[in-house]
Formats: C-alpha cells, sequence, structure tokens
C-alpha cells in the first residue's frame, strides 16, 4: 500500500480529532504515515489554530470547526477528513480558496442508520416508549390498544439514497409496502414503487421517515401543511437532518392526535458537549423517541468511517486521488509506473489561460511532460503532471510563479 513521496513521510504531521476509530490509524501507520496524533476531544478554535499550524492533514468528527478563520491559520493544511457522513463543519469556501482537499465517508454507516429506523418504527407502532416509561413508574399497561404490526403497513421513504434504500429491503422483508419520493429518478430496490410528489406520498404513507441532505430545498420541508396531508394516526421519523422538520408544529401535530408517534435524532440545534443542557419542543410528550443523534454510532460504522476516511487521505498523499472531495476537483489516479517520471500538483484559480501557462513555462524549461491531468470546477482547477525527474524541482518552482495559483507540491 506504501507509495514513496519526495517529502518525506515521517515528516507529514497529521492530526486526529475526536477519537476517531484506531483502525484508521493503522491505514495511516500501513502505508508508513507514523506522524499521527490522535486526540480524544475536539478543540475550540483558538485552541485549534494554535494546533494545526504545521499539520498537514487534519481528521475531525463533527464537533469540530474547520471554519474560515482556522483555514486561514493553517499554512501547511493540505487537507480534512471528515470522520462522519457530512461536511457542515467544515467551511468550503474557505478550503476551496486555499485548496484544501475535504473528504468526508457518506455511506459508511448507512446499515447503522436503517437498522436505527426500522427498531424505532417497532418501538412507535408497539408504544414502547410510553409503556417503558409507565413500567418504570410502576404502572402495568398491558392492553393492545394502538398497537400495531409493521406488516401490512406503508412505510413512506423521502429520499431513496444509500440510507434510504437499505431502509426500503428491510421493511420490505418485514411485510412493509414502501413507497419513496426523490427530486432524482431512482430505480427501486425490490418491489418499492416510486411516486410524483412529496403530496402523494404523504397521503398514503402510515409511516414517514426522512433521509435528505441539508439545503435549501430540504430546509422545513415538513411543516404543519404537509404534516397534515398525513393520515390521522400516522408516524413520522427524522434521522436526516436536524432542519427539515418544524418541530413546533409537530408537537401541535402530537398533542391534537394527528400524529400517533414520532422518533427525531437529529435537530435544528444540538449541544455541542455533554455538558450542554439539550432542550427540544418534543420533550415530555407520549410515545416519542429522542436520541442524541446517534443514528450512526455503532461500532461497526465508526471502524468503517475510520478505515474509509484514512484510505482517503493516504490515496490524497500518495496519488494526488481527489475522488470523494468537495473541495478540490475529482481526480481519479494511480501512481506513475515510470521510475524516471515525478509527479507535480498543481491547484490553482479556474480562470482562462492558466493551462497554457502551465505548459508554455514548462516549455520554456525543456521539461519533458509524460503525463497531464485536468480537472476544474467553477472556481478551481487541479492539474497532476508527471515530468521527468532531472527537471522536477525546477518545474515545481516555475510553477509556483505561474499567475493565480493557489498552491504547488512534489508528490513523488
Amino acid at each position: 500500500m506504501s507509495q514513496p513521496t519526495s517529502f518525506p513521510k515521517d515528516k507529514i504531521k497529521i492530526l486526529l480529532l475526536e477519537g476517531v476509530h484506531q483502525d484508521s490509524i493503522k491505514v495511516l501507520n500501513a502505508a508508513d504515515y507514523h506522524n499521527v496524533e490522535l486526540l480524544p476531544h475536539a478543540l475550540t478554535e483558538e485552541d485549534l489554530i494554535e494546533k494545526i499550524k504545521d499539520v498537514h492533514f487534519v481528521g475531525i468528527r463533527s464537533k469540530t470547526q474547520m471554519n474560515k478563520r482556522v483555514i486561514e491559520n493553517a499554512p501547511k493544511l493540505m487537507g480534512i477528513a471528515c470522520f462522519c457522513i457530512g461536511t457542515n463543519q467544515v467551511d468550503l469556501e474557505a478550503a476551496m480558496e486555499h485548496g484544501v482537499a475535504v473528504f468526508n465517508s457518506p455511506y459508511s454507516n448507512t446499515r447503522s442508520v436503517a437498522e436505527l429506523v426500522i427498531a424505532e418504527c417497532v418501538m412507535l407502532m408497539r408504544r414502547i416508549p410510553e409503556r417503558s416509561h409507565n413500567a418504570h413508574k410502576g404502572e402495568w399497561m398491558k392492553d393492545a390498544d394502538d398497537s400495531y404490526e409493521l406488516r401490512g403497513k406503508t412505510l413512506g421513504i423521502v429520499g431513496y439514497g444509500h440510507i434510504g434504500s437499505q431502509v426500503s429491503i428491510l421493511a420490505e422483508a418485514l411485510g412493509m409496502k414502501v413507497l419513496y419520493y426523490d427530486i432524482v429518478p431512482k430505480l427501486p430496490l425490490g418491489n418499492a414503487d416510486a411516486v410524483e410528489s412529496l403530496e402523494e406520498l404523504l397521503a398514503a404513507s402510515d409511516v414517514l421517515t426522512l433521509h435528505v441532505p441539508a439545503d435549501q430545498s430540504t430546509a422545513y420541508m415538513i411543516k404543519d401543511e404537509q404534516i397534515r396531508q398525513m393520515k390521522p394516526g400516522s408516524y413520522i421519523l427524522n434521522l436526516s437532518r436536524g432542519n427539515v422538520v418544524e418541530l413546533n408544529d409537530l408537537r401541535a401535530a402530537i398533542l391534537d392526535g394527528h400524529i400517533k408517534g414520532v422518533a427525531v435524532d437529529v435537530f435544528p440545534k444540538e449541544p455541542k458537549s455533554p455538558n450542554e443542557k439539550f432542550t427540544s419542543p418534543l420533550q415530555d410528550l407520549r410515545n416519542v423517541i429522542l436520541t442524541p443523534h446517534i443514528g450512526g454510532s455503532t461500532q461497526e460504522a465508526q471502524q468503517n468511517i475510520g478505515k474509509d476516511a484514512a484510505v482517503k487521505i493516504v490515496s490524497y498523499l500518495d496519488k494526488g486521488t481527489t475522488v470523494g472531495c468537495h473541495s478540490v476537483p475529482e481526480l481519479s489516479l494511480y501512481s506513475s509506473s515510470n521510475e524516471k517520471t515525478h509527479r507535480i500538483l498543481h491547484i490553482h484559480h479556474n480562470v482562462p489561460g492558466v493551462l497554457s501557462s502551465i505548459n508554455s513555462t514548462l516549455s520554456s524549461l525543456n521539461v519533458n511532460i509524460l503525463g497531464q491531468y485536468l480537472k476544474t470546477n467553477e472556481k478551481i482547477g487541479y492539474v497532476v503532471l508527471d515530468v521527468e525527474k532531472a527537471t522536477s524541482a525546477e518545474a515545481l518552482e516555475s510553477l509556483k510563479n505561474v499567475d493565480h495559483t493557489i498552491r504547488a507540491r512534489i508528490l513523488y
């Protein structure tokens, strides 16, 4: 797995925060990256700025905030690995402006979330939360009132991506009818059926589960109007993003009986530490499950995330690969098999003429280009050049001076 690099690997400093899984260190060590520091907690903005001044790659989970100020004060930072599904805790614009590659692990905990969805469906339809609560108080609620099997009920899935589709398969195995709505056409798995609109899905669902990203189109997409389109006595689960459901409207629908049960794992405002008190409009309500954003918090998921994110770190440091990157354009690269070449990575603002300047600069130095790869997005361009070893050092220094260059370095 190890790939030689021009910059000694023991000089590449990697900082991992928030107690990411130990398997991530195993992956890094296997690739000969041993200058790795693992901290069990997040850092405040000031502490983080001080800590990453000489760090080349930082690994974080959801509590660490890589904002613009932090990124601007990390001159050696080449990349950020988010050991979680999202990248909301990273200022992607700032990362892009500074040529910092940002990776995450969007699919490693899908099974964990899907299993919790199904478990909560069972719990809600059997009224387990309130029965458990009453049993703890010494009350014996042995009856079948408002208790139902999942079999034969209709599950509506909003967002038929990696998690939604796994929920679909598990629900169907339990005898549920599965409908789904997604703004992007998706082929169904099993016997699930797509519907044409959210309104159609709401009206048909006994249980609604949400699996959508956080963006302008999904912000508070489930409000009073949408809740009232559902069947009286239906159920709602949100294990996606905290701003997808208007919780005050949901509370009102629970209190008047229109919604019979709710499970929520994500919230508009979540505590930053165990010492901060959690509050929600859904507290102290019957048949409501509130969990502290633990949909993907299983040992298996954390292990998978640890491996996946660490592999992306290694692939970028060893080969320049940016597949799955949110800030630098995506390139899938292999190590050069030609022992006579060095690889140069060049990140620049996406303006006309930069590639021409790069090629002209190398031509003026009589540098022979044996391989060239280019990808751009709306703001930056990423060029990978395999050039002859004899001229690589001079070529790198010249490319650093090309107009609109953000950063350039020799990989190997």
